[in-house]
């Protein structure tokens, strides 16, 4: 069982209202329900706030939040777009009737739930001013201290703001792109790890900074979309390589235009295509592979292409 809370604030009675966390809410529900092919993947419970009929309390807050922790499931994950704050002592989720910014949902609390959840996996996501904050223990120098299966994602390091961009989170933006297919593996994957990479990749030096931290023996898969290479072809990668430093020889005979096709070489030549244009192999002594074809040289594999090689080979894919 795979269950998601997501919660998104606009609407606070006592501090500035916020204008895009509901769409963002609503944004994240949407690539996390279902898989790239339409099957399911989390089970969602989606809480938003947009004016005084919908508010969300302080003790719902952390209710729903205790709920979510307290299942033994396969993933739990919460995910949060609102105000957030900090002190000297803590961090904190604001919810709409909080009067003071110490007022909210204590960071180290909700921590307390997470370390102590019977799920295998704990996800935290947090699009939130301060959000960096999260996981750290002031009696050990903010070091974070996660239990094993752990991993948080946040939007701003602990002293930061979460910054908004046409309505809508910058980093909730970059995070539902990263879902959306920009951050799978070859294989359709998506890890939180590659979640991190996608974002962090896409912000600047002096933006705000995505914070990473976990405790995991493995990455989960966050959601599967459709590959960029058939499982098929990527499976052929040790037949065309017999070990990780093969160079395989080309020749007229495998480019489609060149008058000399072989019709078995042709087959290969694309599939090898494939892996160039996912940085899988890369043409020697020539800036295409058409050229290397063309002026009968060759192709090896990158390191990223080793790395699926061995992954084929051992058949772990």
């Amino acid at each position: 069982m795979r269950k998601a809370l997501i919660v998104g604030i606009d609407y606070y009675a006592h501090a500035n209202r916020l204008g895009g966390c509901v769409n963002d809410a609503y944004s994240v529900r949407q690539v996390l329900e279902r898989h790239g092919d339409g099957t399911k993947n989390f089970d969602v419970l989606l809480k938003t706030a947009s004016d005084a009929s919908t508010a969300i309390t302080k003790d719902e807050l952390k209710s729903l939040i205790s709920d979510l922790f307290d299942d033994e499931t396969e993933v739990a994950l919460l995910y949060f777009s609102g105000h957030g704050y900090i002190d000297s002592d803590s961090g904190y989720l604001i919810a709409s009737d909080c009067k003071t910014g110490d007022d909210g949902v204590s960071m180290d609390e909700i921590m307390a739930f997470v370390n102590k959840s019977r799920s295998k996996n704990k996800v935290i996501v947090l699009d939130c001013c301060h959000s960096g904050h999260f996981g750290d223990v002031k009696a050990l120098g903010n070091s974070a201290v996660l239990s094993e299966g752990t991993t948080i994602l946040t939007a701003s390091a602990r002293d930061q703001n979460a910054v908004e961009d046409g309505g809508k989170g910058l980093f909730t933006g970059l995070l539902v792109d990263a879902m959306n297919g920009s951050a799978a593996n070859l294989v359709g994957e998506i890890s939180p790890g590659s979640v991190y990479a996608h974002i962090d990749r896409s912000l600047g030096a002096w933006s705000q900074r995505p914070i990473f931290k976990t405790n995991v023996r493995s990455f989960i898969s966050l959601r599967n979309v459709n590959p960029p290479i058939s499982l098929e072809d990527l499976k052929k990668i040790d037949d065309l390589f017999p070990d990780k430093g093969y160079e395989f020889p080309l020749d007229p005979s495998f480019e489609p235009t060149s008058g000399e096709t072989n019709e078995t070489n042709a087959e290969k030549f694309r599939i090898l295509q494939k892996y160039n244009r996912l940085n899988l192999v890369v043409p020697i002594g020539a800036e295409h592979m058409y050229f290397a074809a063309m002026e009968r040289k060759a192709c090896k594999l990158t390191i990223l292409g080793e790395h699926y090689w061995t992954l084929v080979k051992e058949e772990r894919i």
